[in-house]
This record gives C-alpha cells, structure tokens and sequence, in this order.
C-alpha cells in the first residue's frame, strides 16, 4: 500500500551520505534524483524512502510520533543495519532484540533527528 515514504532534510549532502551507504547495505540504490530530492528503493514499483528539501522553502523539522520501518529478512540484517547507522552517525533509540510475537526490531534515528526501525518477523 505505501508508494514512498518522504522525510525532509535542512542538509541534502549529509543525508545523501548517510543514506546512500545505510539503504546500499539493505540493497536500495539511488532511483532518482534532483537538486531537491533524492529517492532509495530496489525499483519504483515497490515502496521507497525520499529525502527532500521542504517545498514550502521553511527550514525541515522532525515530527514527533513519525516512524519510518524498513522491512528486512532475518534478524542478521536487522542488527547489521542498526549498527551501520549508528556507524554513519545516527543515534540509538533502542537496540536489536526481539518484542515479542515474533518482531525483531531495533530503532535509530538519523542524523536530522527522524526516527527509523529496522525489523523483520518470524
């Protein structure tokens, strides 16, 4: 159901950075890109994550209770994905581990402040 997943930045270097080698690790690649935007997926036709400069021109802001969750297939990829972001600067919001029913997840947030996971099930 979800087509893309849009979060803004006030720094499209540090983000293209960050992003670029995080989604690389998870197999995402640079789909398209402008001065303003730049979008991360496997293809167009599955979901994806965009990072953008706000349209309205007003500095980006983090919103709180917003979550960005990046399914993965084992709880391998999960932890390798977790500490790659806290290698490229992100903070730890809650380390890998299982929550219960199945649901392994660990929680960041990038180095604008977003807050992501990284889970997979089973």
């Amino acid at each position: 159901m979800i087509g893309y997943v849009t979060l803004g930045t006030n720094d499209m270097s540090r983000a293209a950075t960050f992003y670029d080698a995080l989604l690389g690790e998870a197999g995402a690649k640079r789909l398209m890109e402008t001065e303003r935007y730049i979008f991360w997926g496997v293809s167009m036709q599955q979901p994806s994550l965009c990072v953008t400069k706000p349209f309205d021109g007003e500095p980006a802001t983090i919103g709180n209770g917003d979550m960005v969750a990046l399914v993965m297939d084992s709880a391998a990829k999960v932890d390798r994905l977790h500490a790659k972001a806290l290698s490229l600067g992100g903070s730890d919001e809650g380390a890998p581990g299982d929550r219960g029913g199945g649901f392994y997840a660990g929680y960041f947030r990038d180095p604008e402040g977003h807050k992501l996971n990284v889970f997979c099930t089973g």
